[in-house]
């Protein structure tokens, strides 16, 4: 019988030689049965998959994975012929039905046991009852030939069938599949066709050939096709050659006409000189030791075993690369293998520039599900270089290297997905000299140096790629290098995530860098990325941290819960830092230090440990419309001389104040809502300088501007107001410059001077406050030049005794004098006061009481409740009564039952230093 080709069409009609014959019937080219075959395998249309066999009408009976048969043979009749019941095939007493119908199918155990009995010859079957006389039919009992045709077609079992057919290959059964209809049901018999396959090439799951340069398996289960087995076989049985090592037989299959080798270089040499390339060389299991392989053609190299397929089937060398793609190579592949490069340590023969898969100019080739070792101290496990070097390599492993894993270099481009690199010695991938790869989805971990290290102007995009767990960074940008690196995870680095130095530039684009030991990224030594929209969280140090010149766009960032600050600028760096949400710090937000400057603006910085910004030592920042609230201590802390512009930012809801400023530290504050402070708005101390113009300060719960201690800030055109107490409070030797301020509707005096401090005030407008305008005590003094006071309710001017202001030109009207009214109504001032104002008069202490001149006592309260005890004149100022709180013995006979104790200093509340600089 003549062998079928795939790409021949064949028809098949029944015909007999002569009469009386009883051979099989032969193929016809005039038969309309409609079967295609090529290269020994026939795609039937009315092939059904997976057990599913064609019945008369078109329909399909579905089974399981094992064969079973389409007509039950205990209960089957012939469509042409009536049996009687003692002859009637294996089943002798079946019953007879009239009609040529197809009852159900016997259970897949008993068709496993027919199958498993073709390994051996077929034993003798059960004799068949003669067909009776009168029985109608359209082969006539007369004709031999079509007798047994008849009995072949109809008759025979379908155990029995499967049986011979199990003898058959794969050319026979598609030419026997075109009979007929049964004979096609039986011979795409799903399990007869995964024998042939794996008796070729040894496969457990079908390998489909789905496009050019892939190969893919596909479980049973999941394949589309009706018998996956078969159509597997079809694809890859076409232009294929087989290499075994300690191959004995011929050159060729004798059934199949396979060429067979023992050799890599011999199937390579048959596939130039007789295929003309795009043949497919399978490799079965085996060590293919010392073969040198350059490939300068569109060949494939696969791996054909059972099990994991790579682990079989192993190329090593010594010296050299073991595999090697050169140009003419555009769409050669290389698949389930694995490659080793084993140089001998103790070799004078130089290796250096010998790597394990080298894939070089001008070449494409697509590298798949390989394991790639190399144990070279030096160069790199894969190396693809020169212009024009184009690979795709996915799937593969290159692990436990001795150097770098993935070397990129010299205007190589390629395409690098769902690879596993890890445990390499060296960086797991290398790009440079204008490389610029695409690495996908890759998983790169443990290695003993850094992850992916571009430098000397490397390029690259980096997607989806998991980067964790090596002992350096996970991602290293040096000299020039421009990757594109977006969406990946670069966690747990041993040192930090991303690190990018000496004029390093590269865009960092929606990542997740997380719980590394060290800062997640470091940018220096006027190095320049772009960091948008990563989130950058549960570090062990910093967040970002820019330093030695270091530049950089940090924008559109999530920084949150590292343990010191989320953003740290240093050292004569200057980035741009823009739309970052940075909070829960365990440490504070942005810390700029060391003579740092930077552009920060349109943040939201909140919920931090410490400091929501701090600026220090020589930095010069600039911040810009930030929202800077609800930290666990200040907001923005100037100190040691800290610079820079603070403007329009949002400064709210502080444990401690808003903004501070100490130590020589001289910003300009301009343009801020700083308000919602618990311990005051503006607190300048220490030595602190500053020019404070056009903010809104309110609502805080001290003070609404502290300055104290030798502090000497400047204030111009502020709004100051609904303070839960004064505005402005100087003390402690607090100068300051106030011009042109609106100070108004604070709970205590607009502006408070005490204990030698010596402001100057100039036209400013200070009212509606719910105590006095202005009180100057405590041997303090003032400069106060053409301000208007008015409308304040305990008074305009209060000044203490021996205090003595340069006063000119001021305007002090329509104050509401409430405390000379009570005096004069004859009420305790506390009355008017309680313990939470402290209203200027005169005020005495009770010698027969034992009172002393922290219990003051309200002239009223002298006159009425102390009548007739020596009493004593102490001064005029500020302070509320203690007779009418009811701190005293006696009982005050103005203000009623008496009230809690309420000891309070004499002056107001002093601010509470931040703790920042003490756990720094």
């Amino acid at each position: 019988m003549p062998s079928a080709s795939f790409s021949s069409t064949r028809s098949y009609t029944r015909r007999t030689r002569r009469k009386g014959s009883n051979r099989l019937p032969i193929p016809s080219r005039t038969s309309n049965s409609g079967g295609v075959v090529e290269a020994g395998v026939t795609c039937e249309p009315l092939v059904a998959a997976s057990g599913n066999y064609a019945t008369p009408g078109g329909a399909s009976t579905s089974t399981s994975f094992q064969h079973v048969p389409p007509y039950d043979l205990r209960g089957r009749k012939s469509p042409l012929h009536l049996h009687d019941a003692s002859t009637a095939g294996f089943n002798a007493t079946a019953p007879v039905h009239p009609t040529a119908t197809r009852p159900t199918s016997p259970t897949a155990s008993a068709t496993a046991s027919v199958l498993q009995s073709a390994a051996t010859p077929p034993l003798s079957q059960p004799a068949r009852k003669r067909l009776r006389r009168n029985t109608s039919c359209t082969i006539t009992s007369s004709d031999n030939s079509n007798s047994a045709a008849h009995y072949l077609q109809c008759e025979l079992p379908d155990e029995v069938m499967l049986t011979i057919f199990s003898y058959l290959y794969e050319q026979d059964l598609c030419r026997i599949a075109q009979v007929c209809k049964r004979f096609q049901a039986i011979a795409n018999d799903n399990n007869l066709w995964k024998r042939l396959y794996q008796s070729v090439f040894e496969y457990d799951t079908p390998l489909f050939h789905t496009e050019n340069s892939r190969f893919d398996f596909i479980p049973f289960e999941e394949s589309e096709h009706h018998n996956p087995w078969k159509e597997s076989f079809r694809q890859l049985k076409k232009r294929c050659l087989h290499v075994r090592p300690h191959y004995n037989g011929t050159a060729k299959d004798p059934v199949r006409r396979m060429p067979h080798f023992e050799t890599i270089q011999a199937g390579l040499d048959h596939a130039d000189e007789h295929l003309n390339g795009g043949a497919k060389i399978f490799l079965h299991p085996g060590t293919y030791r010392g073969e040198f392989l350059v490939i300068d053609s569109d060949i494939t190299l696969i791996g054909a075993a059972p099990g994991v397929v790579a682990d079989a089937v192993i190329l090593e060398r010594e010296t050299e690369s073991t595999v090697m793609f050169v140009e003419g190579a555009k769409s050669a592949y290389l698949g389930h293998v694995t490659l080793k490069f084993t140089p001998n340590v103790t070799s004078t023969v130089p290796h250096h520039k010998h790597f394990c898969l080298e894939v070089g100019e001008n070449c494409s080739p697509t590298i798949d599900h390989c394991i790639i070792r190399s144990s070279s101290v030096v160069g790199a496990a894969v190396c693809v270089s020169g212009a024009g070097a184009n690979p795709r390599i996915h799937h593969c492993d290159v692990s436990d290297c001795e150097n770098v894993g993935i070397y990129v270099t010299d205007h190589a481009q390629g395409t690098f997905e769902d690879n596993e690199i890890c445990r390499n010695a060296l960086a797991g991938v290398w790009v440079k000299n204008h490389a610029n790869p695409v690495m996908r989805r890759n998983h790169i971990h443990h290695g003993r140096d850094v992850g992916i290290f571009t430098f000397d102007n490397g390029l690259g995009f980096f997607e989806a790629n998991d980067i964790h767990n090596n002992r350096i960074a996970g991602f290293e940008v040096k000299a020039g290098a421009n990757p594109s690196v977006v969406q990946c995870e670069i966690h747990h680095g041993q040192t930090g995530g991303i690190y990018v130095h000496e004029n390093g530039l590269g865009q960092f684009i929606d990542n997740r860098i997380h719980s590394n030991n060290f800062a997640g990224v470091w940018i220096t030594s006027n190095s320049n990325p772009t960091i948008r929209r990563n989130d950058i969280y549960n570090g062990h140090q910093g967040g970002v941290y820019i330093f030695g010149e270091g530049r950089g766009l940090i924008e559109h960032n999530n920084i949150y819960g590292n343990a010191l600050a989320g953003i740290q600028i240093r050292t004569n760096s200057d980035p741009i830092v823009r739309h970052n949400k940075i909070h829960h710090g365990q440490h504070g937000g942005i810390y700029v230090h060391e003579k740092g400057a930077g552009l920060v603006e349109e943040n939201e910085v909140y919920a931090n440990t410490l400091a929501g910004v701090w600026i220090t030592t020589g930095s010069t920042p600039v911040l810009r419309r930030n929202r800077i609230h609800s930290g666990k201590q200040v907001g923005v802390y100037f100190y040691d001389n800290g610079h820079g512009k603070l403007e329009d930012n949002d400064i709210f809801n502080h444990l401690y104040s808003g903004v501070q400023i100490r130590t020589g530290s001289n910003p300009i504050i301009k343009g801020n809502k700083i308000w919602g402070g618990q311990n005051g708005g503006v607190l300048v101390y220490n030595g602190g300088l500053g020019v404070l113009e056009q903010n809104e300060i309110f609502d805080n719960a001290m003070a609404g501007v502290w300055i104290k201690t030798d502090s000497n800030p400047t204030l111009k055109r502020n709004k100051i107001y609904d303070g839960r107490d004064g505005g402005i409070c100087i003390f402690n030797g607090g100068k300051g410059n106030l011009e042109e301020n609106e100070i108004f509707r604070n709970a205590q005096a607009g502006v408070l001077i005490s204990t030698q401090s010596h402001p100057t005030l100039r036209r400013n407008r200070i009212f509606d406050g719910l105590a006095a305008g202005v009180e100057i005590t405590n041997n303090a003094t003032a400069t106060l030049d053409s301000n208007q006071i008015f409308n304040n309710r305990f008074g305009g001017l209060c000044l203490a005794s021996g205090v003595q202001p340069i006063v000119r030109c001021n305007k002090i009207f329509s104050n509401q004098d409430a405390v000379e009214k009570a005096v004069a109504n004859g009420q305790c001032l506390y009355k008017i006061s309680s313990y939470t104002s402290f209203p200027m008069h005169d005020f005495y202490r009770c010698q027969t009481c034992n009172t002393t001149d922290r219990n003051a006592i309200c002239v009223n309260c002298i006159k009425t409740c102390h009548a007739g005890h020596d009493v004593e004149f102490i001064r005029h100022d500020r302070f509320f009564c203690d007779c009418g709180a009811g701190t005293l013995n006696n009982q005050c006979q103005l203000q009623g039952e008496p009230t809690q104790d309420t000891d309070t200093l004499y002056d107001s509340a002093a601010p509470i230093e931040s703790h920042t600089l003490m756990v720094n």
